[in-house]
Parts: structure tokens; sequence; C-alpha cells
């Protein structure tokens, strides 16, 4: 429990959660409907090191940071009903040029262009649609990451490290002294409530917290700190990895970052989901692996159901936030 409280129960929670792919962006999703209410200030740091897809493909030729996971947050904490919000998810078809590219990224990268600066277009897109939150990019150097494997081979870019995981040894940035965006550690100093997860645990949840002042501001941050474990195992990825073994990664990619809680789930998938997803490779995590229901080290294990209904195995982001929201007396007088 956290000793030092910071703000009344009038004031809300300032919240920041940190990572990437739609684990992030689905979690932010649950979090906006408390914005103005238990919720004061709600900021995500994304991951910006995806290089596939529309993405990659922008990346490469403009020399840009990737926006769609930056795009996919956006579009979380905008006004649902915004036909913008709708837009800026539309992805072009056909064989030309434009095929497989994504309007909202699109439009990231013109107003990249116009302002020479990417997280400024990242700030003006999120007002055009009516954002209910801060989104900064985790870093505003162009990054790549780079794994060294067990034998000591380098793996390069996150679509082929995405593959490896199991054999990754140490996980880097490139260039090693990348740069945050000043709001970004200035939301992390400030905050109640530190999330990081659900993602992709290599790929997604490490890069942001790699960047050398992220990984400091996060250590020394007061507010009490969640890591919210994924529901399944990712092939290729995490082959095999309990819940455990999640945190014992980060802890030694980044040392001296603990968390307060990890969330997760106790509730059984479907026996057609499991056919579906034992022939992906992937399986539960937390289900059957030795769980006292306690603590795993010094973190606090909240287990419990936050499975969504659904053919998709997905958290349920409105029991989620909840949750998460459940814990705010811990950091308010």
């Amino acid at each position: 429990m956290k000793q030092e409280q910071r703000h009344s129960s009038l004031d809300g929670l300032s919240v920041v959660g940190i990572g990437g792919g739609t684990g992030l962006s689905n979690l932010l999703s649950g979090l906006k409907k408390y914005v103005g209410k238990e919720i004061r200030s709600l900021s995500a740091i994304v991951a910006v090191t995806d290089d596939g897809g529309s993405s990659g493909r922008l990346r490469d030729e403009l020399q840009m940071p990737p926006p769609g996971d930056v795009r996919n947050c956006m579009v979380a904490l905008s006004e649902d009903e915004l036909l913008l919000s709708r837009l800026f998810q539309y992805r072009f078809s056909g064989d030309g040029p434009l095929s497989g590219h994504n309007f909202g990224n699109l439009f990231l990268a013109a107003l990249s262009e116009m302002t020479g600066d990417f997280a400024e277009a990242v700030r003006l897109s999120s007002e055009i649609l009516a954002s209910k939150g801060h989104i900064y990019p985790a870093s505003v150097s162009n990054i790549t990451i780079t794994a060294q494997l067990n034998d000591g081979v380098e793996v390069r870019g996150e679509t082929n490290i995405s593959k490896v995981g199991p054999r990754i040894k140490r996980l880097f940035l490139e260039p090693p002294n990348s740069k945050p965006h000043v709001d970004a550690l200035e939301a992390i100093r400030g905050a109640d409530l530190i999330t990081v997860g659900p993602g992709s645990l290599f790929t997604s949840l490490l890069p942001p917290l790699l960047v050398p002042d992220v990984e400091a501001e996060f250590k020394t941050a007061k507010g009490v700190k969640v890591f919210i474990c994924n529901l399944m195992t990712q092939p290729g990825e995490t082959d095999g990895m309990t819940a455990s073994k999640h945190l014992q990664i980060v802890s030694e990619h980044a040392p001296g970052i603990r968390f307060d809680y990890i969330f997760l789930n106790n509730a059984l998938i479907s026996d057609d989901q499991r056919k579906k997803y034992d022939a992906e490779g992937a399986e539960q995590i937390g289900i059957h692996g030795s769980i006292d229901g306690t603590t795993i080290g010094q973190t606090k294990v909240i287990h419990t159901d936050l499975l969504a209904s659904g053919q998709l195995v997905r958290h349920d982001n409105d029991r989620l936030a909840s949750i998460l929201l459940a814990i705010r007396e811990l950091t308010m007088c």
C-alpha cells in the first residue's frame, strides 16, 4: 500500500496506461467512461516500434514513428458516435499504392509532415477526434527494437522478434538514448494509478519501459502500479510463459520496476475457444499454473473473472476498468 496519499476523493484519479497493440486501446475504451467522474485525467504512453503493415510502410517511406498503435488509442478515446472515429479506422482496399493503408495513419503522416513533429500531430488529431484523454508516443525518436537470442544471434524489428520470444536473452532499443515526450514523463510523475498491459510482452509492453527516462520515472513514481496479464500465451512470443515469468522478464529488462498488483484472469474459456487456440499453439495464463491467490513475489495477485463474452478470447474492458478503479482507496484519502 502506498504511504503517500495525494488527492481527496473529490479530485478523481490521474491514470496512465502504458503499452501498445490492441491491448492498450481496449483498456482505454473501458476507462474513458469514467473520465470526468472517478478519473480526472487519463493518459496513454504508446509503443512506437511497429514495423509491419501500413505503419511499417509509412515508417520506411517517411522516416516517421509508426502511427498504427497511436491511432488505435486515439479512436479508443474518441466519442463513439463520431463519424471521424470510424473514418480514422478505414482501410483502403484494391491493388494500388493505397491498398492496405489506413486513413488515420495517412492523416497522422500528413499532419506530421505539416507540423514537423509527430507528437504534435498526435495532439492535434486527438483534438479533432474529441479524445477523452492524452496520448503520448513512448519516444519522440524513430526507434527500433533488437533482440539478442540465447545463441548470440541478433534479430531486428518487431515483426521478426514476435516469432522468437522464448529464445530472447535480451531486448534493447536502437538508438539506446531515445528520448520520450516530456509530457509523458510528467504524466507518470503525477499519476495515482499506472497500468502496464495487456499486450504483447516483448513487442508492446517492454519497448516503452526501455526508453531510459520512462523507465527512470516509472521506478520513482508514487502511483499504484498494476500489471494486467494477458489471457493467453502468444505463439512465437510468450509460448509456455506463466504470469510470474512475465513479471520476471519485465524486471530483468527494467531492473527496479516493481508492481503493486497483477491482474490475472481465473475464468476458463469455452471448449470451442480452447480447441481453436490449441490449434494455434496458445494456452490460458493463470489457470493451470500454481497461483496461491495472494502474491507473486512482492506483487499482490488480483485473481478474478476478466473474460469477455464472444468467440474471441478478450478482456471484459468494463469489468477490468471497474476493478482497476476499485483500488482507488489505496491512492486517495
